[in-house]
């Protein structure tokens, strides 16, 4: 690995660092180390890297935002990219709009509200990228990302870039072609917004946004929504039904606000996390004949 460490240090194509520990790279602040971590400048650099990362032959996997993200306590072999810093370029043209992978999907839904283009208003509040919310169909308040991408652009894991319609991103309830089919990167986005009166758009995005703050525990570190609600039923009305709001293992505690997130109370590790989650599924069978699926991506898992 220290070969790989130095080829991509002397590429020049941006931060590349060993055993970094990727709590720092998380909202739920739980993860061990990777063994090297990457945040390229650009899109061009990220392409070099990834060439390096091939010749090497060593497995990779990229992050955003590192919302809705469990990563295992002995951390991920191989190489994490990061999309941030130089993958967070945008441009509007219209209603029609270009954003990189890398940008934060709440300040650019911020942006566009006060443009007076509406679209984005179901992202207020959501903690992750362009890229993590194309690659999981992020949504909330009955929108998501399938009703506004036109396109996305996909780096594949044989280093090809390819441009994927709405239609060939196959996207169902939080879930992509990416996620398994065909696995990628997103690093771009084209996304098709409405024009409409900027007052209402803003005022719908901060409706949502209280919504959030009222009802979610945000003043803890956590991933976000951990299971996928199992239709018709909800993921929280069940947990909160079986009684096990608070109930904790370790330092991983079910918020005591909403039965469908999993907080860090102070010092929780992924297994914390992982028994409280089988705690969970297994309750809420036995109580409810419910099989409970997470939406949180669990990675590192050897």
């Amino acid at each position: 690995m220290s070969t790989l460490y130095q080829d991509l240090i002397e590429a020049n194509i941006g931060k590349v660092l060993e055993n970094e520990p990727l709590a720092k790279h998380t909202t739920m602040k739980i993860g061990g180390p990777a063994e090297i971590f990457i945040e390229p400048s650009n899109s061009e650099h990220l392409t070099k890297a990834f060439r390096i990362i091939k010749k090497h032959n060593v497995k990779w996997r990229a992050i955003g935002r590192g919302s809705n993200l469990l990563v295992a306590d002995q951390g991920i072999e191989g190489v994490v990219i990061k999309l941030g810093l130089g993958m967070d370029d945008f441009e509007l043209n219209g209603d029609t709009l270009t954003v990189g992978g890398g940008y934060s999907i709440i300040k650019l839904a911020t942006i566009i509200s006060k443009k007076g283009l509406s679209g984005l208003e179901f992202s207020s509040g959501i903690p992750g990228s362009i890229g993590g919310a194309v690659y999981m169909n992020a949504g909330a308040h009955g929108a998501d990302m399938s009703k506004i991408l036109v396109k996305a652009h996909i780096l594949f894991e044989d280093g090809t870039l390819e441009w994927l319609t709405n239609e060939e991103m196959k996207f169902s309830y939080r879930t992509s072609i990416l996620q398994e089919e065909r696995p990628g990167i997103c690093i771009g986005a084209v996304l098709k917004l409405q024009k409409g009166e900027k007052e209402n758009i803003v005022a719908v995005m901060q409706k949502n946004k209280d919504y959030r703050r009222d009802t979610q525990p945000w003043n803890y570190p956590c991933a976000g929504s951990i299971f996928r609600n199992p239709l018709p039923n909800y993921a929280g009305q069940l947990v909160e039904d079986a009684g096990l709001k608070g109930y904790q293992i370790g330092g991983a505690k079910i918020s005591e606000m909403h039965g469908n997130f999993i907080v860090n109370a102070g010092g929780a590790t992924a297994q914390d996390v992982l028994d409280l989650i089988d705690f969970v599924k297994k309750t809420i069978y036995e109580k409810y004949e419910v099989s409970m699926e997470t939406e949180v991506e669990i990675i590192g898992l050897k």
